[in-house]
């Protein structure tokens, strides 16, 4: 008997965009009844929402303000409910919350053609992105992120992600949002540390992609520290371009290959997050894993000192804390087992993107352990005095 092959390809376009906006929630703004505009022929569309915990202690009003503008507008969208959850890292690691979530979807009767709002950091809208994104096999996501990084890159992309097995965004999805919407007002409250943190991951694209944006921000290095919004704006716009044309252009938006430029310098940085049990936030752990390759990428050759310290300087400048927290053996060790664990998370290759100049990327296949051991040490070094 003959065996038979029964063979068939098909293609799927995606399409979302992103919005930015001040005071979203303000009836006067008509962004957010907007987006739903064509969705559906007729009749409104049902929403409900989940605030990350420390968004709505900064905006007490929040809540409120949601409801008053889905009674303005309750022509075009119905407000469900709401549920607030502590965001952070620490949000990842608890299925509970993605039970909760999925509890108020059933609850709420929230279909297929109704929508989840995502409201807070990039831990949050990963967690509540995942939810969504196994709900009815995928109910609608509108992502309005809060805080710098989330803004610039993880809710502009397509991924979404809790914490399994001690290991970071073990379970996930791909699941384009329906539209991401950017509020600079949330920003105005952030603590220090979350407005500085995100600006790695500008600084992360800059370095593999385009020279000129690290000249902007190495001129706007102090002026970012001190909370700049004009220039903050502008490195966000510019980041999250960056990311969305390579989702688009790269043509591998699923990441079924496995070179990942995007993730420069988070082989560290995903280990050390797990190391600190999540108290470094993730673009400080960033911030580390970068300057880390960058100091590798130097003892190799790929690039020369003086663009190593050039680097590392405006990280400095901005305020970021590059020091690596390893002392013993056994924690170094452990870092470096990161090394093997994101050859698993990528199916099985190894491929490190690291950079041979400024504005352009060079992966590697293999790593030097006993280099990056070194690396650690050399980078820990500097870090002891400033760098001019």
């Amino acid at each position: 008997m003959h065996s038979k092959t029964i063979e068939q390809s098909f293609a799927v376009q995606y399409a979302y965009k992103l919005h930015f906006t001040q005071k979203l929630f303000d009836v006067h703004n008509t962004l957010f009844k907007d987006v739903f505009d064509g969705y559906k022929k007729n009749g409104r569309v049902k929403a409900f929402f989940v605030i990350d915990k420390g968004v709505h202690e900064h905006h007490p009003g929040l809540d409120r303000e949601i409801k008053d503008y889905c009674v303005q507008y309750s022509a075009n969208v119905q407000y469900t409910g709401s549920l607030i959850i502590k965001g952070g890292e620490q949000c990842k690691n608890d299925y509970g919350n993605v039970s909760a979530i999925l509890e108020k979807i059933n609850t709420n009767s929230i279909c297929r053609h109704s929508f989840v709002v995502a409201i807070g950091g990039g831990a949050i809208i990963d967690m509540v992105g995942y939810a969504a994104a196994i709900a009815h096999r995928g109910v609608k996501l509108i992502r309005v992120p809060t805080t710098v990084l989330s803004q610039n890159d993880s809710a502009v992309g397509v991924k979404n992600s809790i914490n399994s097995f001690d290991k970071k965004n073990f379970l996930g999805t791909f699941a384009p949002p329906y539209a991401i919407i950017n509020d600079t007002d949330f920003l105005k409250t952030l603590e220090q540390r979350d407005w500085i943190a995100g600006i790695a991951e500008a600084l992360k694209v800059a370095l593999i992609k385009d020279k000129k944006f690290f000249n902007y921000l190495e001129d706007n290095a102090e002026k970012l520290r001190n909370r700049d919004m004009t220039a903050m704006q502008y490195v966000i716009y510019k980041c999250a371009e960056m990311h969305m044309h390579h989702i688009a252009q790269g043509g591998d938006p699923f990441e079924s290959g496995s070179s990942r430029p995007l993730d420069f310098g988070h082989w560290a940085a995903h280990k050390l997050e797990q190391m600190s049990q999540y108290t470094l936030r993730h673009g400080e752990a960033v911030a580390k894993g970068i300057a880390l390759d960058i100091t590798y990428s130097q003892l190799m050759g790929l690039i020369s000192e003086d663009t190593q310290k050039r680097i590392l300087n405006v990280m400095q400048k901005i305020g970021l804390d590059l020091h690596i927290p390893v002392e013993t053996e056994k924690e170094i060790q452990e870092l470096l087992q990161g090394i093997e664990e994101f050859r698993e998370h990528l199916g099985g290759e190894l491929c490190i993107t690291l950079i041979s100049e400024i504005g352009k990327k060079h992966d590697v296949n293999k790593i030097d352990l006993d280099l990056m051991q070194h690396a650690i040490k050399v980078l820990n070094d500097g870090c002891k005095i400033k760098i001019d």
